[in-house]
């Protein structure tokens, strides 16, 4: 029986946001913010945070900010007691944290592959751990999970990341099949394709080139949507972008060969990138600037235009060759 049929919705008023300082976090917080919602914001940059905070007090806001890493299990736990004791109880968490180290596996030191782990899926798992037990007391909850594109197909150049991808879409899949036998608990999870925030400017950067990503590029807004329609309909997966959308159906029929052009794709951008300091980012420390929504990428409308319609003959181009690949196979049976 389809879950949400089974359920009785809570409106969701009171809510948690970990990574909340910049990027989609900020935007978010904000976004609830406008709907009168009462938050909670956690992030390592507590001063970044306090901004964010205020404005959303602006708005009309009840905020509580926390400082923490979640990588740290007891102080998410602590998060947890805090969001209670400040709100009552916990309508929705947003576990959003994401850091990346970019760089050939054997170029980058073990120790930024370690923190990738340990942030985007250790830390997600800490969030998890801690805000379960506090939805089955209430007998309602709904868990947010940022994943991303990532979380579909090979990374190059950002192994780490994709590993730690990869693994929250597993751990979603489990939890969702735990709460089973609780109605009113949902795990939702999210895979935008690349998105315009700070969180690439932020990034560990091991290539000794200028980092960007490839277009078509998402405004952030267009993800914090999605996450405030999941407090009002909740589902297992939202999907946005078309890459995310080719790459889902792609991955199935040549995942090797789908990581091979990725490979060469960036491969052949980091030959004729500027070169740039090579940098641990925001890996160990939070990040120098203060961060915001955008994070600058994106190109003016006509260029963007451009490079959409690029992509997307790049895009009918891959769905081909996968299609010819696939009907080979099937008569090479």
């Amino acid at each position: 029986m389809d879950k949400s049929r089974r359920s009785t919705r809570t409106p969701c008023t009171h809510i948690v946001i970990t990574g909340a300082s910049s990027g989609i976090g900020q935007a978010t917080a904000e976004a609830f913010a406008g709907r009168g919602a009462k938050l909670v914001l956690a992030a390592r940059d507590g001063e970044a945070l306090e901004a964010v905070a205020e404005r959303c007090r602006r708005a009309g806001a009840g905020v509580l900010t926390v400082p923490l890493d979640i990588a740290d299990a007891e102080a998410v736990r602590q998060l947890a007691q805090s969001a209670r004791d400040f709100c009552g109880s916990i309508d929705l968490w947003f576990s959003n944290v994401g850091v990346g180290a970019v760089g050939k596996f054997v170029d980058v030191p073990i120790e930024a592959h370690e923190r990738t782990i340990r942030s985007n899926l250790i830390g997600h798992m800490n969030d998890a751990h801690a805000v379960l037990p506090v939805f089955m007391a209430q007998r309602h909850g709904i868990f947010v999970n940022m994943i991303s594109l990532g979380g579909l197909t090979g990374t190059p150049h950002a192994a780490a990341y994709g590993a730690s991808k990869f693994g929250l879409r597993g751990f979603s899949e489990a939890l969702r099949a735990e709460m089973t036998e609780w109605p009113d608990i949902h795990i939702c999870d999210v895979y935008p394709a690349f998105v315009d925030t700070p969180a690439l400017r932020h990034a560990g950067n091991y290539t000794g080139k200028a980092l960007t990503a490839p277009p078509p590029m998402l405004d952030p807004r267009r993800v914090v949507a999605a996450i405030v329609g999941l407090a009002d309909r909740p589902r297992d997966s939202v999907l946005l972008g078309a890459p995310t959308w080719f790459v889902r159906f792609a991955h199935p029929l040549a995942p090797s060969l789908l990581s091979r052009i990725g490979n060469l794709a960036f491969g052949r951008y980091f030959a004729s990138a500027e070169r740039a300091p090579v940098s641990r980012g925001n890996l160990f420390d939070p990040p120098r600037d203060s961060g915001g929504i955008d994070g600058g990428f994106r190109k003016p409308a006509p260029e963007r235009r451009r490079a959409v319609l690029s992509a997307g003959a790049g895009v009918a181009a891959g769905v081909l060759l996968l299609g010819l690949l696939s009907a080979r196979r099937s008569f090479g049976r």
